[in-house]
């Protein structure tokens, strides 16, 4: 299986430069999560991976060679948005999109009968696309993605309009997938997606890279600050109301009976389970970990903010 690789690349749109110079790589047995807000510059990147628009500076190499028709026939690409004919049954469609990916009409209905069965959607053959929801028009888009058996994917927002299990049996799709070998790149805003699923990512902010690497690596590089508690209180957590207040942790997450925090200025994590122990009925979990990553990433982008503004 063959390595991606971005190099230097840029792209403007008149004024507007979507991606600054941006370098990484996406390597087989691996998913790599292309990871930032909405305007990040992911789409940008995966439109000239993927040879639909070309940078205006910087190459983008796959197997070594630069990207072009050639690749478009290796790669599988679930797109953001919907792509399906409205009016075609669904047996129709794959059958359609499976042919112009090169399969025989045979290969690709043996393909379509294996894959519609490991859905639970079988009996969708006849339906047409306007017909399905949209988690089940996702599926059938994610099915078409997988025919033809391509060495690179790209899974732009898998799981948009999904329930959790249907959620659930992509992700186990993909990981399978990545046992098989290939090389796969997962975008998302969705931090907490790509932190379940993902080996390395390229964090984006505003068409720049800001952090990139092996995700275990980065979350070691980043500590062990984070505090998980889960607890029983009549009297809602006040306790971490006044541990907030005194500048010894910073709440993310919350709800009645679960809090995610940070510890401030070397707060030591067995304050707050000494305050829990104190002001609870009972814990039901205590875990210290490393933050996560939409927390790194705030962190990442404020000091990069911040050295910017020294700069000027």
């Amino acid at each position: 299986m063959a390595l991606l690789s971005v190099e230097n690349v840029t792209k403007r749109y008149d004024q507007t430069v979507a991606v600054n110079d941006i370098s990484f790589e996406a390597r087989p047995r691996r998913i790599l999560g292309l990871l930032g807000p909405n305007g990040a510059g992911k789409t940008s990147t995966i439109r000239m991976i993927t040879h639909i628009t070309a940078p205006d500076d910087g190459t983008i190499t796959y197997d070594g060679r630069a990207v072009g028709a050639w690749s478009q026939r290796r790669m599988g690409y679930l797109p953001e948005e919907r792509g399906l004919y409205k009016k075609l049954g669904v047996e129709e469609q794959l059958l359609y999109l499976g042919e112009l990916r090169g399969l025989s009409r045979r290969a690709a209905r043996e393909k379509i009968d294996y894959w519609l069965e490991r859905f639970e959607a079988t009996d969708w053959k006849p339906k047409k696309t306007d017909e399905l929801s949209k988690g089940m028009q996702q599926k059938i888009q994610f099915i078409a993605t997988l025919l033809h058996e391509p060495s690179l994917y790209i899974f732009d927002e898998p799981f948009s309009g999904l329930d959790p299990l249907n959620s659930e049996l992509l992700r186990d799709i993909i990981l399978e997938l990545r046992e098989e070998g290939v090389t796969i790149l997962f975008a998302s805003h969705r931090m907490e997606q790509v932190e379940q699923l993902c080996d390395d990512i390229c964090l984006m902010s505003q068409g720049n890279i800001v952090l990139n690497g092996p995700l275990r690596e980065i979350k070691h590089r980043f500590g062990r600050d984070a505090v998980v508690l889960e607890f029983e209180d009549d009297d809602d957590g006040a306790f971490l109301d006044r541990l907030e207040e005194e500048n010894r942790i910073r709440i993310g997450n919350r709800s009645h009976h679960r809090a995610e925090m940070r510890l401030v200025d070397g707060t030591p994590a067995r304050r707050v389970l000494e305050e829990a122990m104190q002001h609870t009925d009972d814990i039901h979990r205590f875990e210290v970990t490393a933050p996560p990553m939409s927390d790194i990433f705030s962190e990442v982008v404020r000091e990069k903010q911040g050295r910017e503004a020294v700069a000027r």
